[in-house]
Formats: structure tokens, C-alpha cells, sequence
């Protein structure tokens, strides 16, 4: 598997677990007898997730993927994932935010420009992906970080006694070397990167919980002993 073909796989399977999230709710029927997750409207099915979790795989070595724990633990890590991105969505309609057509548009040009052109559109029907349905996928994952950006990221400061404290405890007395080779990089912008970055994956967790609690999440535990057990 070539580079463009491996790194847009890995895209994909983020992005067909919104593509199963848009599909599954046609049938009411279908939702009461195979939905695994549940957030309000939003339900995801055991086709669905095997759907995303079939991309997935390959981010992961071939022999990983041969170890029954391993399987397990990746498995529950995507559905863990697809459901918060479930709630995440929720929280969305809640708050009214909603993504435009020009931001659809330019995220799109910026995914394609990484790749050459029969790649893109051998990966999607390689995985049965419409290219509407990704599309729509690419207009949620925006909307999902829209949400984070607005609800986490806007409120994060970062003081220099932090930037400090980081530069202590990563890189003093050990030389600047790997990382900062190049003298084109700006060492303050690159810890300033990184604090934002720690600060925002602690305030996220708390941050997910509270949204957890606020809207229910229902199981259906017999799906999700099939979707464990495979």
C-alpha cells in the first residue's frame, strides 16, 4: 500500500463512521432491531461500525490485528470514538452551529490536494463509499471541530510562567537537537503548540463527560457482545 492510499484510508475510516451515522436512520424498524449506540436521534449500527472498522485496520500492522486483546481494545476504541462523536453532534444541534457550503468546499480542495486524483477516487470505491456520503462526512467532522473550537479551544490561555515551566521539564539540559535543527523553527511557537495542545486534551475529557451525562446514551448490550466478540 502505497503512502497516499494508506494515509487516506486512515481518513476514511474516521470519516465512514459518519457516513454509517447518516445512513442507518432511514428505518425506524431497522433502528430498533440492530442499533448498537444510540445519542437521541443519532444511532449506530453493528454494520455500520464493521463498515468503519474495516478502514480502520489499516492503521494497524497486519500481525496486530491477529491478537484477540488487541482486536478487542481497538474495536472498543473506535466505538468509544464514534460515540462521542455521536454526543458531539448532539451538542451541535443544540447550539446551533452549523457548517456553509464554502467551508465544505475548501476543506474538500485542501483533502484532495494532498492526493493524486485516482487514488482519491480508487480509495472511495475500493470501500463502497458514495462520494455524496463523503461529502456529507467531510461536513461533520468540520462540525465537530467547530464545536470543540467554540466550546474548548476559544477559552484556552496560555501564560509564560506555563511556556517556561514546558521548556523546564522537556528540553532543558538535554540541547536542542531533533526537534529544533532547522533554524526556520520558532521554539516558543512549537511549545505554545504543545501546551495548547496538552491543555486542550485535559479540558476535553471533563469536558465530554459533563456532555455524557447530559444526553443518554443507551446500549443495546446484545449488539455490543457481537461487535466485542468478533
Amino acid at each position: 500500500m502505497t503512502r497516499w492510499v494508506y494515509n487516506l484510508a486512515i481518513w476514511l475510516g474516521v470519516l465512514v463512521a459518519f457516513y454509517g451515522l447518516i445512513a442507518c436512520s432511514d428505518s425506524k424498524s431497522r433502528v430498533e432491531k440492530e442499533y448498537v449506540v444510540r445519542v437521541g436521534d443519532r444511532i449506530l449500527t453493528v454494520l455500520d461500525f464493521n463498515k468503519a472498522f474495516e478502514i480502520v485496520k489499516a492503521a494497524y500492522h497486519h500481525n496486530a490485528m491477529q491478537d484477540p486483546k488487541i482486536l478487542r481494545e481497538a474495536r472498543l476504541r473506535l466505538l468509544n470514538q464514534m460515540t462521542e462523536e455521536m454526543i458531539i453532534m448532539k451538542r451541535a444541534q443544540e447550539l446551533g452551529i452549523e457548517i456553509s457550503k464554502e467551508e465544505v468546499d475548501k476543506a474538500i480542495a485542501n483533502i484532495k490536494a494532498d492526493y493524486p486524483e485516482e487514488v482519491f477516487q480508487e480509495t472511495l470505491l475500493e470501500n463502497a463509499i458514495p462520494y455524496n456520503s463523503w461529502e456529507q462526512a467531510v461536513k461533520n467532522r468540520l462540525l465537530i471541530k467547530k464545536v470543540v473550537d467554540k466550546e474548548l479551544a476559544e477559552h484556552i490561555t496560555i501564560t509564560p510562567d506555563e511556556i517556561s515551566e514546558y521548556y523546564k521539564e522537556n528540553y532543558q539540559g538535554e540541547g536542542l537537537t531533533s526537534d529544533f535543527e532547522d533554524r526556520s523553527i520558532n521554539i516558543n511557537e512549537v511549545i505554545i503548540k504543545n501546551v495548547r495542545r496538552n491543555k486542550l486534551e485535559a479540558a476535553y475529557k471533563s469536558w465530554i463527560q459533563e456532555l455524557r451525562k447530559k444526553y443518554p446514551i443507551e446500549i443495546n448490550k446484545a449488539k455490543l457482545g457481537k461487535i466485542v466478540a468478533s
